[in-house]
C-alpha cells in the first residue's frame, strides 16, 4: 500500500528562507515564528500521515454507498473526520467570532496539501466547506453568519457549491434551477444540479447548499442569476437541525476517481432557500467561493504529484533491474536499482524540479490573498486574479503528468492496482476539469485576466522579474538568472503576439491560450526557483547547518532551468503559428 510522509521541511523551507513570512508587514503575519509554524505543520503531518493517508486506499475501493437515501461514506471516514473537527482544522484561517482560529489563509493552504496528498476524496468534505463559509462570511447578512459559520467553522455542519447542471456546465446562463418567492422572505427552490462534490453524508449533522438559481421573472441569461442557501434541514429556533427540506439525493456519481467522496446528484422540489447577497448577483457571490476552490484545486495537483513521487522513489530504490551503463553499482546483489538508470532519473527529477517550484508558487499565490485581504491592497488582489487561472490550469495539468510519470516508474506494477499507483492518477484527473475546466482556464487568462485595468497586472508581474533579473544576474546566479529572463521574454513575446492579433482576429488569440497558460506557468516557476536558489547561495555561503539540503536545491533548480524551462521557446512557437492551424480544417471533417 503506498505511504505517505508530509514535507514539513521543505513547507518551512519556503515559508521562511524564500517568503520571508515572519518579517512581512501583511497583519498577522509576524506571528508566523518558525517555531510556531513548525508546530503547525508537525501536528498537521502527523494527523495526514497516520489518520487521513491510510484510509486513501479504502476509500478508493470501498467508496461511497446510497442506500434507502441514505450516503455511507468508507470504513474509518467518520471517526477521521472527528479527529479533524477536534484538533480545529477545518477553521484554521475562518475568523475567532465564528469559532475559527484566525490565522492566515497561507497557514491553511499549506496543512491543505498535506491533508489532500494523504487523501484528497476525504479532504474536499472540510474544502468544499470552507469555501461555502467563505461565500457567506462575505456575503451573508448578520443573521445568515451567526445561524451557519459557527457549525460550518468546525465542520458539525458542511456544505456544497451546486453550479451544473445536466444541460449546461460552463455556460450558468442556460441554467433551468428556479428560485419563486415567499412571502416570509425566502424563497422556493426547484431543480436539478449534478456532480455535487460531498453532496451529502454520513459525517455531519447538516448539510448547508448553496445553490445558484434564477427568481421568476429575472432577466434572461447570467444575469438573472442568484445564490440561495438552501440547507438540508432547516436550522429552527434554537439554531439545531429542525424540518427535513425539500433536498434528495438522486444517485451517486460513478467516477472515475475520488471514490471516497460522495458526488451527488441532487434534486430540489420545493426546498426552502435564503438569498445570498444581492439578488440577480449570484456569480459574484459564487465566486468568492470558485477563486478559493480554484486555488485550491490547483494544490490538487500539487499534491497528488508529492504523493506520487514519494512512492515512486521509494520503489526506484529497491527495485532491482538491469545493470548500470557505467559499471556495477550493487555488486552483492543480482541487479542494481532502478535509480542508477538515466531514464529514472530524468523521469524522478522532472516530477521533483515541478513539485518544489510548484509548492513556492502555491504559497506564494496564498500570501498574495493574505496581502490582498489583509493589506487591502488591491494591486496584490490584481496579481493573484491574473495568476488564479495559471495556478489552477498549470498544476494540475503538470500535476496529472507527474502522477503518470510516477507510475511509469513501477513499469506494468503500476497498472496493476495493488500498488496503488493508479489511485494518484485517477484522483489527479479530475482536477483539470472542475471547477472550471482548464481550457475555460486558459481562456479566462488570454480573454480576461490580462487586459484587467489595462493590462496592469501582467505588465507589474514581467517588472518583477525584470527587477530580479537585473538584481541578481551576477555571479553564481547567472546561470540561474539568464534561463529565466530568456523565458520572461518569450512569454512577453505571446502577449504582443495576442495584442497585434488578437482584435483583428480572436481565434488568434484564443487558438494559443492554452499552450499561453502553460508558457504562463513555466515562468512562474522559473521565477520561484531562481528564488529558491538565492537562497540556498546565501545559505551555503553563511554557513548553514544542512548543506546538503541546499546543494540539493541548486542541483534541482539547475536541472529545471536546463530541462524544462526551455519548453518556454517551443510554446511561443506554437502561439505565433496563429489560428489557421487550429481552424482551417472544417467541422465535418473531424
Amino acid at each position: 500500500m503506498p505511504s505517505y510522509t508530509a514535507p514539513t521541511k521543505d513547507i518551512q523551507y519556503v515559508l521562511h528562507d524564500v517568503l520571508n513570512i515572519s518579517g512581512s508587514d501583511i497583519p498577522g503575519y509576524s506571528d508566523l515564528e518558525p517555531e510556531f509554524t513548525e508546530a503547525i505543520l508537525d501536528a498537521a503531518g502527523q494527523l495526514a500521515s497516520e489518520v487521513i493517508a491510510p484510509l486513501n486506499v479504502v476509500g478508493d475501493k470501498e467508496g461511497c454507498t446510497f442506500e434507502n437515501g441514505v450516503i455511507t461514506t468508507p470504513t474509518g471516514f467518520k471517526e477521521a473526520f472527528e479527529q479533524v473537527k477536534e484538533g480545529g482544522w477545518p477553521g484554521l484561517d475562518l475568523p475567532e467570532e465564528f469559532g475559527g482560529q484566525g490565522l492566515p489563509y497561507l497557514m491553511s493552504t499549506a496543512v491543505g496539501e498535506m491533508f489532500s496528498a494523504a487523501n484528497q476524496a476525504f479532504t474536499m468534505y472540510q474544502g468544499l466547506t470552507h469555501g461555502a463559509a467563505s461565500a457567506i462570511l462575505v456575503h451573508g447578512t448578520d443573521q445568515q453568519k451567526a445561524t451557519y459559520l459557527p457549525k460550518m467553522t468546525s465542520c458539525e455542519w458542511t456544505g456544497t457549491m451546486n453550479l451544473t447542471e445536466p444541460h449546461c456546465g460552463t455556460d450558468l446562463g442556460l441554467m433551468r434551477t428556479k428560485a419563486e418567492p415567499q412571502a416570509d422572505g425566502s424563497y422556493k427552490i426547484s431543480g436539478q444540479k449534478i456532480f455535487i462534490s460531498a453532496g451529502d453524508h454520513d459525517m455531519s449533522s447538516n448539510v448547508i447548499h448553496l445553490v445558484l438559481a434564477k427568481i421568476t421573472g429575472g432577466p434572461e441569461g447570467i444575469k438573472g442569476v442568484s445564490l440561495f442557501i438552501v440547507p438540508k434541514y432547516i436550522v429552527d429556533e434554537d439554531g439545531n437541525p429542525g424540518a427535513k427540506n425539500g433536498v434528495s439525493v438522486g444517485s451517486i456519481e460513478e467516477k472515475m476517481g475520488i471514490h471516497g467522496n460522495s458526488t451527488c446528484v441532487m434534486n430540489y422540489d420545493e426546498a426552502t432557500g435564503y438569498l445570498l447577497g444581492d439578488m440577480h448577483k449570484g456569480m459574484r457571490a459564487m465566486f468568492t467561493m470558485m477563486n478559493e476552490a480554484r486555488l485550491g484545486v490547483g494544490m490538487q495537483g500539487l499534491a497528488q504529484a508529492e504523493a506520487a513521487y514519494q512512492n515512486a522513489v521509494i520503489y526506484a530504490k529497491d527495485r532491482l533491474q538491469g545493470r548500470a551503463v557505467t559499471g556495477v553499482a550493487n555488486p552483492d546483489g543480482p541487479a542494481d536499482p532502478l535509480i542508477v538508470h538515466p531514464d529514472i532519473r530524468r523521469n524522478l527529477m522532472d516530477q521533483k524540479s515541478f513539485i518544489e517550484g510548484a509548492r513556492a508558487f502555491m504559497l506564494w499565490g496564498a500570501q498574495l490573498i493574505d496581502q490582498a485581504h489583509r493589506s487591502k491592497d488591491k494591486d496584490a488582489d490584481g496579481l493573484i486574479s491574473l495568476m488564479t487561472p495559471v495556478l489552477k490550469g498549470f498544476l494540475t495539468d503538470k500535476g496529472y503528468e507527474a502522477t503518470v510519470n510516477a507510475q511509469q516508474v513501477y513499469g506494468g506494477h503500476g497498472y496493476i492496482e495493488e500498488w496503488g499507483m493508479s489511485q494518484f492518477t485517477r484522483d489527479a484527473r479530475i482536477a483539470m476539469i472542475y471547477e472550471g475546466a482548464n481550457g475555460v482556464q486558459a481562456l479566462d487568462l488570454v480573454g480576461r485576466k490580462l487586459a484587467t485595468d489595462g493590462g496592469k497586472h501582467v505588465m507589474a508581474f514581467f517588472e518583477m522579474v525584470k527587477s530580479f533579473c537585473k538584481e541578481n544576474g551576477e555571479g553564481d546566479m547567472a546561470e540561474f538568472v539568464d534561463p529565466l529572463k530568456a523565458a520572461s521574454k518569450d512569454l512577453q513575446g505571446a502577449g504582443m503576439f495576442f495584442m497585434q492579433n488578437g482584435m483583428k482576429n480572436p481565434n488568434a488569440a484564443l487558438s494559443g491560450s492554452y499552450d499561453f497558460m502553460h508558457l504562463f506557468g513555466y515562468v512562474c516557476l522559473g521565477l520561484m526557483w531562481a528564488r529558491m536558489a538565492k537562497v540556498s547561495l546565501a545559505a551555503l555561503e553563511n554557513g548553514t547547518d544542512d548543506p546538503e539540503f541546499h546543494q540539493n536545491k541548486l542541483t534541482t533548480a539547475r536541472y529545471y532551468m536546463a530541462r524544462q524551462l526551455p519548453m518556454t521557446g517551443t510554446l511561443l512557437k506554437r502561439i505565433e503559428s496563429g489560428a489557421d492551424p487550429v481552424m482551417t480544417l472544417p467541422a465535418e471533417a473531424f
